[in-house]
């Protein structure tokens, strides 16, 4: 009994710490900005990082909303969620919207990640029913996106 619940208390203690560091992640990244415009802000390690990715600098620019809500009825159910990083362009209508995931293995939650993104794509099409939604995870362990939606 007290192996299990060592093992027990244990994975309380993993799961703790890996919801914080995801907070902490998400909490820095909602400050960083990379833009020649108006200049780079943020965590530094996070900035230089995402300047070395070519790719992730288009989603960091001043313009960019982040932690933004949504909410609508999807399924007859109503629906609230957070979008971590948004960029809507009006003139090429387009939705542009990344979710920061923190974990070590991509493919343990995979699904369940898909599922939230559709649930995002779907409440933003029905406030831009006229855009191309495109929805991304950023795993921030190799700082890497992966494209999960496409409407």
């Amino acid at each position: 009994m007290t192996h299990n619940l060592n093992d027990f208390l244990a994975d309380i203690e993993r799961k703790k710490y890996a919801t914080q560091q995801g907070t902490n992640i998400h909490f820095l990244l909602q400050q960083v900005v990379v833009d020649d415009v108006v200049g780079d802000r943020g965590d530094a390690d996070m900035v230089a990082v995402i300047k070395q990715k070519s790719d992730l600098c288009p989603y960091f620019i001043a313009s960019a909303k982040t932690e933004v809500p949504v909410a609508g009825i999807i399924n007859g159910t109503f629906v609230s969620r957070r979008i971590d990083r948004l960029l809507i362009d009006e003139k090429n209508k387009t939705v542009v919207f990344l979710d920061y995931k923190t974990d070590v293995d991509k493919s343990v939650f995979r699904d369940v990640y898909k599922k939230q993104l559709n649930e995002y794509a779907q409440l933003l099409h029905s406030a831009y029913p006229k855009h191309k939604i495109t929805g991304f995870i950023l795993w921030t362990q190799d700082w890497t996106l992966e494209r999960m939606i496409s409407m």
